[in-house]
């Protein structure tokens, strides 16, 4: 099932999805526009392992990690 992976500064929050249900499809993506445009960087590992930066929601992927916007100072 796919899963979204939200890091935050408390840890992680996972939202699994079903991509055969419209409704939770369209939350899912809901929630990727919205969790990109706070500044959150979508990324999914490839088969082979490598780590790319989404730039759109598939709903195929089957884990996505969002990383916060660093801080620093």
């Amino acid at each position: 099932m796919p899963t979204q992976i939200v890091m935050d500064h408390t840890g992680d929050t996972r939202h699994l999805f079903d991509a055969n249900d419209a409704e939770a499809l369209a939350k899912a993506e809901e929630r990727f526009k919205a969790l990109v445009r706070k500044g959150f960087t979508p990324a999914v590992r490839d088969p082979a392992g490598e780590v790319r930066i989404a730039r759109s929601f598939d709903p195929t992927t089957q884990e996505m990690l969002f990383y916060p916007r660093l801080v620093g100072g």
